[in-house]
């Protein structure tokens, strides 16, 4: 099989991420059916599956061949295919859910499990975030990069926390409670696609999550790699997107601390 190029893949990714994107924006405030997947606050609105059966749809019109990772749908597997598609159609459900305007749609695309594509799309403020691996960064086609900051005390962070919070996995809830009395500004958006891509234009410096999955910040991890910034996980050992893995990711120049902070 012919592969395409990750200009031709971040092309349909932007298509299906606007389109879905739409849908979103036209459904929110309005009524619709909410339910609960595992997991306190694990919500999933009609709207989560009907803008990934949409995503879905577009991509395998162009690419039947392509498999696909999702979040509702869980993953479809093509023996023979070196592409993946990895789709979070709506992350900020809750956020989305009770009328909080901060969500997004994210797509990425990896060829053996590399990420060489990635958008975020924010529907209401309508700012499309994308990445193609080696061109750089950009939010509705200029080109972003991380910011400069080099000191804790001086910087803007976001974080999140896992469904299971009330376990404190790898003591996050301690992790924040110890960053905020150092007098940093914390934000939890709900919304790890859009954390990731707010590091990647600036607007924050760092952010970090003890658990995520594939979709919640592949689109991401590329994003802030081409915006100049680094991802690790905790440890410090090299991302990998598969899995539900630890994030760090940052301007780099708050990195060192950072990961030293999180392992303490």
């Amino acid at each position: 099989m012919s592969i395409p190029s990750p200009s031709e893949l971040n092309l349909l990714a932007i298509h299906a991420a606007m389109n879905a994107g739409a849908f979103l924006r036209s459904g929110f405030g309005t009524q619709f059916e909410i339910s609960s997947k595992p997991g306190k606050q694990n919500l999933v609105t009609e709207y989560d599956k009907s803008a990934e059966k949409s995503i879905i749809s577009a991509i395998l019109k162009d690419f039947p061949d392509h498999s696909i990772l999702a979040e509702e749908s869980g993953e479809t597997k093509k023996s023979n295919s070196p592409i993946t598609w990895i789709i979070d159609p709506l992350d900020g459900t809750v956020n989305f859910a009770h009328g909080l305007p901060l969500f997004s749609v994210s797509i990425a695309t990896a060829i053996d499990r590399k990420i060489v594509s990635g958008v975020v799309y924010q529907p209401i403020t309508n700012e499309l975030f994308t990445a193609e691996i080696g061109k750089g960064a950009y939010l509705n086609g200029k080109q972003i990069f991380v910011s400069k900051i080099d000191r804790i005390e001086n910087s803007l962070m976001s974080t999140g926390f896992p469904y299971n919070v009330d376990e404190d996995p790898m003591q996050c809830v301690e992790k924040f409670a110890q960053m905020q009395l150092k007098g940093v500004p914390l934000r939890r958006l709900g919304s790890a696609a859009l954390d990731m891509a707010y590091v990647a234009s600036g607007r924050c410096d760092a952010f970090w999550e003890v658990g995520l999955h594939p979709w919640d910040m592949a689109a991401g991890k590329l994003l802030v790699e081409e915006a100049g910034g680094m991802v690790t996980h905790w440890d410090g050992k090299a991302h990998q997107v598969f899995g539900y893995q630890t994030v760090l990711a940052t301007n780099g120049l708050l990195h060192k601390a950072l990961l030293d902070h999180l392992k303490t």
